[in-house]
């Protein structure tokens, strides 16, 4: 009753008409939240989740701010790798604490990975990439003291790519005393953290209210510092121009997922300012090869055609006015070994060429699309060129938790989805779209596409010591996937975030986990 009184006062608060200005010790963020599932780590695999999970929980190791091609001690005070045993040994910070209180032990971090790979949700894949599977997970963890565990992993995986996958939101570490109490049916806990929190991180949660907000107060025990604030209120505004007047009129300290109408209309007014921050974020338009009730789908000259019926130019400058590039490979601008050449534009006649000689007629799909910018904006463009092409496309928008719950299901003929690499690695990406072993949950997988000599390259690529060969079998995957592939990479965004100007200190990275309000100060 507590929680809901509680639940209930501070939405009251944040519906309340204009203010002079949000709480001095509080952080008002305005964004979308529908597409979230759960704020569970070892679950959270959508763009306002991850975005959350770093606030609340801490890895062992994590991106540097400043270089996120370097990887920084969290949790862990140091490590020892051993490259030939596959094996690291890691040292916990002795003095490391959760918001609870409990210490940090060996025991949370075997129990952190363990639930995440035996749970199997969404982002598990990334774990299993070491060769971590739940029937083997817990001979790869083991105690050695107090303060020290040892990891092995059974995969071709050098350690510092290990190191890289460890940094990644579904590694961080719960609270086990904390989380196991929580535990129902063998769930690990899952159905309790969803909506509660159980780490180290800047912050905890007070209140999580799906569709509504989420509160968040400061953990000042945390072993990275207090932060700067007392709270964070996360507040959803689906409507990107109620997100716009929230920010201009004060009601809101930082906006996100603006427009480019609204970005457009705040450029150069007073009191607020405008960041442009490079993100690694992009979109593209997937093929469910695997969907029976649409052969089509499965056809390489309708994927061949839809490249050449994508108005690239018309999206990223006309409609999206600069907030995203034109970019057509699955590794974004920023990422070693990113390809950025651009070989298809808008060319309908072309592509009626393709379909006319492949006889297909009467070509059209569903296409799932969340019914948001710039997701919406994409799909109704494609409508109609693609319509100049011969082909109908009929839009089913939906709320960003409905869209992912139907391609997870796979249920989808066709969708627009965005992508942003889990970890600041060219594997990330490449064991996304080209890996499938028929039970991960990647994007190969949730689209049945299947190719066992790209499995075999994407292994290869991961196994290849030698740095400057291991970039150049990626551009060559990138190339494949160019000329043949259920995927059609449209754009890369440059995310523009907007802040009152008594914000300061707030950093964004290139990755979508890589936001940080710790620092913020008004």
């Amino acid at each position: 009753m507590a929680k809901k009184l509680l639940s209930l006062l501070v939405l009251t608060a944040l519906s309340a008409g204009v203010q002079a200005a949000t709480p001095p010790s509080t952080l008002v963020v305005a964004q979308s939240l529908d597409d979230i599932v759960s704020l569970d780590p070892a679950e959270a695999n959508e763009l306002s989740s991850i975005q959350t999970v770093p606030s609340l929980y801490q890895r062992l190791v994590q991106p540097d701010r400043d270089n996120p091609e370097k990887i920084t001690p969290i949790l862990a005070e140091s490590w020892q790798a051993d490259a030939a045993s596959k094996t690291l040994t890691i040292k916990l910070k002795p003095d490391a604490k959760f918001a609870s209180g409990n210490p940090l032990r060996p025991e949370d971090v075997i129990f952190s990975y363990t639930r995440a790979v035996t749970l199997n949700k969404s982002p598990a894949f990334i774990l299993n990439v070491l060769g971590w599977e739940p029937d083997n997970i817990a001979s790869q963890l083991k105690k050695v003291d107090d303060h020290t565990l040892q990891l092995h992993w059974t995969a071709d995986v050098s350690p510092a790519v290990a190191l890289n996958i460890l940094s990644t939101p579904i590694a961080s570490i719960v609270d086990e005393k904390l989380v196991a109490p929580n535990a129902k049916d063998n769930d690990f806990g899952n159905g309790w953290l969803k909506m509660h929190s159980a780490g180290s991180g800047a912050f905890k949660m007070r209140v999580y209210q799906p569709h509504q907000a989420i509160v968040l107060d400061a953990n000042d025990s945390s072993p990275t510092g207090a932060p700067k604030l007392k709270n964070i209120i996360i507040k959803n505004v689906p409507d990107p121009a109620s997100r716009r007047l929230l920010i201009q009129q004060g009601d809101a300290d930082v906006a996100r997922e603006l427009g480019a109408d609204q970005i457009a209309a705040l450029q150069g007014k007073p009191g607020v300012n405008v960041l442009s921050i490079p993100s690694a974020e992009q979109n593209y338009l997937a093929f469910n090869v695997g969907n029976s009730a649409n052969p089509l789908l499965k056809n390489p000259a309708l994927w061949e055609a839809a490249r050449w019926l994508v108005d690239y130019d018309g999206i990223t400058k006309d409609l999206l006015k600069g907030q995203y590039f034109v970019h057509q490979s699955f590794l974004p601008v920023g990422l070693p070994g990113a390809l950025e050449n651009n070989p298809f534009k808008f060319d309908p006649a072309k592509a009626k060429e393709i379909l006319a000689k492949a006889g297909i007629k009467d070509a059209h799909f569903t296409l799932d699309v969340e019914n948001k910018p710039p997701f919406i904006t994409i799909a109704q463009s494609m409508q109609a060129s693609f319509a100049q092409g011969g082909v109908k496309i009929d839009l089913l928008p939906a709320a960003g938790s409905q869209v992912y719950a139907r391609v997870r299901a796979k249920q989808h003929q066709a969708a627009i989805r965005l992508w942003i690499p889990d970890y600041f690695d060219a594997h990330s990406n490449a064991s996304a779209f080209a890996w499938n072993d028929g039970k991960s949950s990647t994007v190969a997988g949730l689209n049945g596409w299947v190719i066992p000599q790209l499995n075999k390259e994407t292994q290869a690529a991961l196994a290849e010591p030698d740095a400057a060969k291991r970039l150049d079998l990626y551009k060559k995957m990138q190339e494949e996937l160019q000329r043949s592939s259920p995927y059609v990479f449209v754009d890369q965004g440059k995310t523009q975030i907007v802040v009152r100007d008594n914000v300061k200190g707030y950093q964004q990275g290139l990755n979508a986990d890589m936001v940080w309000y710790d620092r913020v100060t008004k």
